[in-house]
């Protein structure tokens, strides 16, 4: 799944876990779910935020912002 489908499956799980219809069983496998989701949510944007841009810091100590690619 994309990032903005595990997003939006969080979305889902955290409205039906709001509502009191649920039995223990129930919650506990969307729960278990949710945090599934949530890892790989995590790790897809810490890629993307990898590939996206590097710092490197410059001999200085500043810090320049450079493509991942670069």
């Amino acid at each position: 799944m994309s990032f903005e489908q595990d997003l939006e499956r969080l979305e889902q799980i955290a409205a039906a876990l709001d509502r009191a219809d649920l039995s223990l069983d129930e919650s506990l496998a969307l729960f278990e779910e949710g945090i599934q989701r949530l890892r790989t949510a995590s790790e897809a944007l810490a890629k993307a935020e990898g590939r996206v841009t590097t710092l490197v810091e410059q001999a200085d100590g500043a810090l320049e912002e450079r493509d991942a690619g670069d």
